[in-house]
């Protein structure tokens, strides 16, 4: 017994410095990473970078620092941090083969992040979804469908698909066709397409709206309607311009052609 605890005597008196050290060690290094988190954070916001980008750079900042302490006081404790660090590599590595999905999203994030072929607000189509892109997280991007639906979309086949952005150039040409009756007069109906859309205050006047015969249809003369709008105004001028050129059409009397049926009568 007076051995164990002479050896036990030893023990502490060997180690109470180090475990003092290391504590003294942890709580300033965990005091010094929150002022560096914090002067970090106000220097991103002085310099306007986008929040999502804060925030990522803000946790990895945060947690390479504390990866860092922590390995400190353990090496101020007596523990070898070569084993210790080949046990991190051995996890990394069967976490890494694990995560293969994640890790990919984690990395078409930070993509998406420093490169920003989007932003949040812009108008998007990708991955077979259209919606207005509500927040970009590291591994997903939350996009609100025209039916006020959440989709989200994983970074990882985001980043690596087609993307299409709406809201980059600030207006978009909507596309449309009508057709008329080829008793209708072309030039008339022509005046009567480009007076609907002069018309509309939301259409805009550079570039200017065009109006051409687009196709010789089996029953109608289509022409091409093609207005320019700010990107925010497209489902209005879309939808607007459908309704005003049926009653512009109605009012001069031209006809929408449409499909007959025709009934054969047998005899006998």
């Amino acid at each position: 017994m007076k051995e164990y605890i002479s050896t036990y005597k030893e023990l502490v008196i060997d180690y109470f410095p180090k475990i003092i050290m290391a504590l003294v060690i942890l709580i300033v290094g965990l005091y010094f990473i929150n002022l560096i988190s914090r002067t970090i954070k106000k220097l991103m916001q002085k310099r306007g970078l986008d929040v999502t980008l804060q925030s990522f750079l803000g946790s990895l900042i945060n947690w390479t620092l504390k990866i860092l302490l922590f390995v400190s006081v353990i090496s101020k404790l007596g523990i070898p941090t070569t084993s210790f660090a080949t046990i991190i590599g051995a996890a990394g590595l069967a976490i890494g083969l694990a995560l293969q999905g994640s890790l990919s999203n984690f990395a078409g994030g930070t993509l998406i992040i420093i490169f920003k072929p989007f932003k949040v607000g812009d108008y998007i189509e990708a991955q077979g979804i259209k919606g207005i892109v509500k927040r970009i997280d590291i591994f997903t991007t939350k996009v609100s469908t025209p039916e006020n639906r959440l989709a989200i979309l994983p970074n990882g086949a985001l980043s690596n698909g087609n993307i299409i952005n709406y809201s980059t150039e600030g207006k978009l040409r909507v596309d449309l066709t009508f057709g008329v009756s080829y008793h209708a007069d072309i030039k008339q109906t022509k005046e009567i397409l480009l007076n609907v859309l002069s018309s509309n205050a939301k259409v805009l006047k550079n570039p200017a709206p065009t109006v051409m015969v687009c196709e010789l249809a089996d029953s109608s003369v289509n022409f091409a309607v093609r207005p320019w709008c700010k990107t925010d105004n497209y489902w209005d001028v879309y939808f607007e311009t459908t309704e005003n050129v049926k009653l512009a059409l109605d009012k001069a009397g031209i006809e929408i052609p449409y499909p007959h049926s025709v009934e054969i009568q047998k005899k006998g």
